[in-house]
């Protein structure tokens, strides 16, 4: 590890968990952890005098016209010691190399991403797992897109000053770097369980919708189309979608080593996806992680109720 660069890695959190030690104990001994939350109220203050070396507590504060998300983010950025950064998330199992691979990976492309696969917990976040497959792993893989759970880059890879601006008045942070970041996606997948109830996953369905909306409106449209015209196909002509769909799927399955009998669900995906969207799309408010927020345009955000 002594090879490379020192790091400071970013991981927004309200509590300890089983991701923050796995990172903790990737650290080289000129790392640090930046455990990022919102104040002394949440559970993980409980351990600011009991942190593993090279771990940080950062209290961002609440946000004012951006995501919480967003909001810790801009604190970890700010509190970084390092010029080499990662930001990672509390929700998916780091192996003991991950760390390591991120540099490596860094070394030999400059910025980089994994990708994630969505995993539902609960009946509507498994039906849309296929959805998310192709927009959320494939998408992120072929569009050059980040994902915030797993991004190496270099303060010098960016106008900072420009970047912190526009996260402080967005909701989507990995939105937002994508942005102002040129960023080589690999094909590493990491697993991210998501829902646990159908209200959870249909307020993240929608934070999702509105994400690509607000920052490629030209490629949501385009989406949107082809998602209403892969409906109406497979509404006409049920067999032959079926089994497309299902190939399509299998294949995307297949290349980012994912083993999931979720494949199967292509076709009833196709079909929700179309009022799926719409509804995403006529919601004026949504949750996430306890704040409900209205979003009006890309930089224009309201954080109508805190959690």
């Amino acid at each position: 590890m002594g090879e490379f660069p020192p790091t400071t890695v970013i991981l927004p959190t309200t509590e300890w968990t089983t991701a923050c030690a796995e990172v903790a104990e990737q650290l080289g001994r000129a790392d640090e952890l930046l455990l990022v939350c919102d104040d002394d109220s949440d559970s993980i203050a409980d351990r600011v005098d009991d942190l593993p070396s090279g771990v940080r507590l950062v209290f961002a504060g609440d946000p004012e016209g951006c995501s919480g998300k967003a909001n810790a983010i801009a604190a970890g950025m700010r509190a970084a010691d390092r010029d080499r950064i990662v930001w990672t998330d509390d929700d998916f199992h780091h192996p003991p190399d991950w760390l390591a691979r991120l540099r490596a990976g860094y070394e030999e492309n400059g910025p980089v991403t994994e990708v994630p696969f969505f995993v539902g917990r609960d009946p509507l976040s498994t039906l849309l797992e296929p959805i998310y497959a192709l927009g959320g792993t494939l998408g992120v893989y072929a569009g050059g897109i980040v994902w915030g759970g797993a991004v190496m880059f270099d303060r010098a890879d960016l106008d900072e000053a420009a970047f912190l601006r526009d996260l402080r008045r967005s909701v989507s942070d990995d939105g937002t770097l994508t942005e102002h970041l040129d960023v080589t996606p690999l094909r590493r997948t990491r697993l991210v369980p998501v829902g646990g109830t159908v209200r959870e996953s249909a307020e993240r369905h929608v934070r999702f919708t509105q994400i690509v909306r607000r920052h490629d409106p030209a490629g949501f449209a385009f989406m949107s189309i082809v998602a209403a015209l892969s409906a109406a196909g497979a509404l006409l002509f049920p067999l032959p979608a079926m089994a497309l769909l299902t190939l399509l799927q299998l294949g995307i399955y297949g290349a980012f080593g994912i083993r999931r009998w979720t494949f199967l669900l292509a076709y009833p995906a196709t079909l929700a996806q179309v009022p799926l969207t719409v509804y995403a799309v006529a919601r004026r408010t949504f949750v996430w992680g306890g704040r409900r927020y209205r979003w009006r345009g890309k930089f224009d955000v309201e954080v109508v109720e805190s959690g």
